[in-house]
């Protein structure tokens, strides 16, 4: 009974604390002052040693201008447990105080404190830095390192040159401490690379390039490569990292693991040409099948992708000819795929392809190859306009893989199977939902095709211009380019100055694209500039536009000011990075 009692009081006097450190919060982050003073005294008098409840109370003394108060009770702390941290406090508490004399006498005494025991730095220097007290902070660790050389604060003290403004000892510091302490590279890399993406009109990007292409020329080692080439994928200038990663190769011969993941960063970019080299220099370097599979996989996709109607034979071929050499087994997987995909896609084969795929469905295939395998039977059963058919292999990945991203990919092309049997008010909820996916590029898509159906609804209740446009849709997934174009033409036509208009001009700039037609997708963007400039398209035309004039027609006097249109009219635009990064390599900032 006895301990029980016990344990019922110390259960109470626990709950009663939490409560009154809840209501001390409200009050402080209130700005009620008065009253969470009181409350972090009551804290402070039950849990004398708490040093959360001590700042607290202090700065409840601060805000209420009871400077002496406070400074009685810091020293009373100060006296009583000895500790450095209170000497900056008692300092911060005169420069409240506009006694900046007085309060460096007291940081002086903390940095001398760290002098006589360098064990002192880490109370000390936390709260300099708390207090942006940053000079201070840096010579706080410098003290410390100083009086106890095998003390390492290399990192601490580049960050706090980057905050200070000083780029080039921030550069320095974090690269030697990289180079003497390697398995710190990943971290110093996440802060550098966080630098380049707030610090963009700084110049730390080419500092950092800089510094990195003078250390790889006067030190041979080849950690200055792999860092010179994670900088340059940072940057997505891939061909440039590919550069460092043959010299990388070169010395060291053993994997091309490494250059095959830089391919796939290329990829993932849209990169093509840089992923063709890579790939292409992988293919001749190897007889490795687990490398030569997926790069030729790789390199059959870009072909595929950059081909015109002439190229189909040789590509027939080529596919062939890889499958006879590799064999039909599970591991050639990828390359049965792209074959069943150009049959049905580009030879306008589909019964032939879907034997392909149902022929790999035999193999002894693990769940995610199972996953790939349906999803490609399930977009040929949609080519062929067998759309429930479709639905239910997509259904089948969804349930299967719950939750992982193969199973978000087929939810979405499940709400665009909808879509394009116009089955509008269906794709919408499916839509509704995806569009809060993890994935940023299903939830961007997903978003895309929500406020497409959403808002022509609405224009249109009757839903004809929608249902003509998702015709249009429909002939550019069986990539009938050419008949999509005559499509969304007729849409344009029927529905001039409709809700429609501006996401049809869009569309067809974008077939137009596929075309490799670029003076008339530029005229279907350039008529969204024009006429549409309230649209919520306009960012996109601007950006291909852009992009037309940048990569295929190597305009930059023309691409330079509509990525500025971008950066100074769409800051919310998802194009609004890429659009600043590429007008100032354009404008000349990023080069050496």
């Amino acid at each position: 009974m006895k301990n029980l009692l016990i344990y019922i009081v110390l259960l109470w006097s626990t709950l009663a604390l939490a409560q009154n450190e809840q209501l001390a919060q409200y009050y402080y982050e209130r700005g009620d002052f008065e009253k969470a003073k009181i409350s972090y005294e009551e804290l402070l008098k039950a849990s004398p040693s708490n040093t959360q409840y001590f700042l607290r109370t202090i700065d409840c003394y601060q805000q209420l201008q009871q400077y002496d108060l406070a400074e009685k009770t810091i020293e009373s702390r100060f006296n009583k447990y000895k500790q450095g941290a209170y000497l900056v406090e008692l300092g911060y508490n005169y420069q409240l105080q506009k006694n900046d004399s007085k309060a460096n006498q007291y940081y002086n005494q903390a940095i001398e404190k760290i002098a006589q025991n360098p064990n002192e730095v880490y109370g000390i220097a936390n709260s300099f830095e708390k207090k942006v007290l940053l000079e201070y902070a840096l010579k706080a660790y410098q003290t410390a390192t100083k009086a106890q050389p095998q003390y390492n604060f290399n990192f601490q003290i580049g960050l706090l040159y980057g905050q200070l403004g000083k780029t080039d000892l921030m550069i320095d510091t974090l690269l030697d401490e990289s180079f003497q302490n390697q398995e710190n590279s990943n971290l110093i890399q996440m802060q550098l690379s966080r630098y380049m993406s707030e610090a963009l009109e700084s110049g730390f990007s080419d500092a950092l390039r800089k510094a990195l292409i003078l250390r790889t020329q006067k030190n041979q080692d080849i950690f200055w490569n792999h860092y010179l080439s994670w900088f340059y994928v940072q940057q997505k200038e891939f061909g440039k990292a590919f550069v460092q990663e043959k010299a990388i190769y070169k010395r060291n011969p053993e994997s091309l693991a490494s250059i095959l993941n830089l391919a796939q960063f290329a990829l993932d970019e849209d990169d093509e040409t840089a992923a063709q080299e890579i790939l292409t220099f992988v293919t001749e370097n190897t007889t490795n099948p687990d490398i030569l599979i997926p790069a030729n996989a790789d390199l059959m996709t870009i072909k595929i992708e950059q081909a015109t109607e002439k190229d189909y034979p040789q590509l027939k071929t080529e596919l062939e000819a890889l499958l006879q050499q590799f064999e039909i087994n599970p591991n050639t997987l990828s390359l049965q795929l792209i074959q069943a995909h150009f049959t049905a896609f580009n030879l306008k084969k589909p019964e032939e392809a879907r034997k392909m795929v149902q022929n790999a469905l035999e193999l002894p295939l693990n769940n995610y190859q199972i996953a790939d395998a349906k999803m490609e039977l399930a977009d040929i059963l949609l080519f062929e306009e067998k759309f429930n058919q479709a639905l239910l292999y997509y259904s089948q990945i969804e349930l299967d893989l719950k939750n992982d991203v193969l199973a978000h990919e087929a939810s979405l092309k499940a709400a665009k199977t909808s879509y394009f049997k116009t089955d509008f008010v269906w794709a919408l909820k499916q839509f509704k939902t995806l569009k809060s996916a993890s994935t940023q590029l299903i939830a961007n898509d997903a978003l895309e095709y929500f406020l497409l159906i959403n808002d022509n609804t609405i224009a249109d209740s009757t839903q004809v211009a929608l249902k003509a446009f998702a015709k249009g849709d429909y002939l550019v997934y069986q990539n009938r380019q050419d008949e999509a174009v005559a499509q969304f033409q007729l849409v344009l036509k029927a529905f001039k100055g409709n809700e429609i208009e501006s996401v049809t001009l869009l569309r067809l700039g974008q077939t137009y694209e596929k075309l490799q037609q670029y003076d008339l997708a530029l005229a279907q963007y350039q008529t969204i500039i024009d006429q549409h400039k309230e649209s919520i398209y306009s960012d996109e035309a601007l950006f291909f536009s852009a992009e037309i004039y940048n990569e295929k027609l190597h305009n930059p006097d023309k691409a330079k000011p509509l990525y500025e249109k971008i950066i100074f009219n769409h800051q919310d635009s998802i194009y609004f990075v890429e659009a600043r990064k590429k007008y100032r390599a354009l404008r000349g900032d990023s080069n050496l």
